[in-house]
């Protein structure tokens, strides 16, 4: 049996104030409708701010200075609608009005005013975007940090048994937590499925379709056999295109270190075969994503063997401006005899800070390999 929470006013305080009318209005009031929270909101600010205003003209300036009226801005553009913002900026220049009257105008000089007008914009522009997005305060914010660890999560490749290695580094353009280049993978048993997307654009741009097609892609990654041509009916299935897309999956048998690599539109796979030291690319071909009704793939098999690697990465690594594809893929062979066979691990990311240099563009490098 649960007990009761204590009642916040004592039942003999509250049986005195309901026989108070005026106040069981107010109270009335503030509690009707499904806006009541909004509009308790703008009551109390706007009282606060004809308060500070109040205080300034009568008792203070200099203790209370006008400009604690731009944290009420503020909070009011975090927290209410564009209207109810509205009807508080009215309060907060009919307290500035007053302050400027009976304490003087000099007490609200050009600066000031012009730092109203900044909080009075910055807060309008909050207020509107909370609008279209339908949240309160910072919960937009916390939404986007949610889906960016999301995303992270999910390019992060399931643990591996101890004879493989692995590593993965994406890096956006501009420093940002969003980009076009994704990474979705699963594992059932000692199959492992990888697939490396790459979204038309770069940072935060492309991010927003690279959220909604990881969801898409790792949905149907390991639920059907034929993994590009049901990403390619997708995506073709959509009504509105917005640029195109280029992936590659690789299927590994980990018992034995079969691999099948396909490719639409991507980048070529490149291999380390340890036994010549070299990096050999590989052959797989196929179509950009989303062009053709019925996509038809070009796959390339082999055998990673004890100090083999694949490589898979982004046209970010390679591509720069002015300069011609097959160079940059020389070159990131040329990096990757390098620095690599030092350690796969430690050399990754070395690798795609030295192709990135010098360009703004999203970068994904993803390596696997065998001890």
């Amino acid at each position: 049996m649960t007990s009761r929470p204590a009642p916040l006013i004592p039942a003999g305080l509250r049986a005195f104030l309901v026989r108070i009318p005026l106040l069981v209005r107010v109270v009335r009031f503030l509690r009707r409708g499904p806006l009541a929270r909004d509009r308790n909101l703008l009551v109390t600010l706007a009282a606060l701010s004809l308060v500070l205003g109040g205080l300034a003209a009568r008792v203070s300036v200099e203790w209370f200075s006008p400009a604690l009226l731009i944290p009420v801005i503020l909070v009011g553009g975090l927290q209410l609608r564009l209207r109810s913002l509205a009807k508080l900026l009215c309060a907060v220049a009919l307290a500035l009005a007053y302050v400027g009257f009976a304490a003087g105008t000099e007490h609200i000089g050009p600066g000031l005013l012009a730092a109203f007008g900044f909080a009075a914009v910055l807060a309008a522009l909050m207020a509107r975007t909370r609008g279209k997005l339908g949240v309160q305060g910072l919960r937009g914010d916390v939404m986007l940090l949610e889906l960016r660890d999301r995303l992270k999560k999910q390019s992060e490749l399931p643990p591996l048994p101890k004879d493989w290695g692995s590593k993965v580094v994406l890096k956006q353009a501009g420093g940002s937590s969003f980009g076009g280049d994704f990474l979705v993978s699963a594992r059932d048993g000692d199959t492992l499925q990888i697939a490396l997307v790459d979204v038309s654009g770069k940072g935060v741009d492309a991010g927003t379709r690279a959220l909604m097609l990881s969801g898409a892609f790792g949905g149907l990654l390991g639920s059907v056999s034929d993994f590009l041509p049901a990403c390619n009916a997708y995506l073709h299935r959509q009504r509105e295109a917005e640029g195109f897309v280029t992936a590659v999956h690789v299927r590994f048998d980990l018992v034995t270190g079969a691999y099948e690599i396909t490719s639409a539109g991507h980048p070529p796979v490149v291999k380390f075969e340890a036994g010549t030291g070299t990096w050999r690319v590989s052959s797989a071909k196929g179509v950009v994503l989303g062009i053709v009704p019925d996509l038809h793939c070009e796959p390339d098999r082999g055998v990673l063997r004890r100090g083999d690697a694949l490589m898979l990465y982004t046209d970010g690594l390679i591509e720069q401006p002015g300069r011609d594809i097959d160079a940059g893929l020389d070159r990131l062979l040329g990096e990757a005899e390098r620095l690599l066979p030092s350690g796969f691990a430690a050399g990754a990311r070395t690798l795609v800070t030295s192709m990135s240099s010098g360009h703004n563009d999203d970068c994904a490098l993803v390596l696997v390999w065998r001890p």
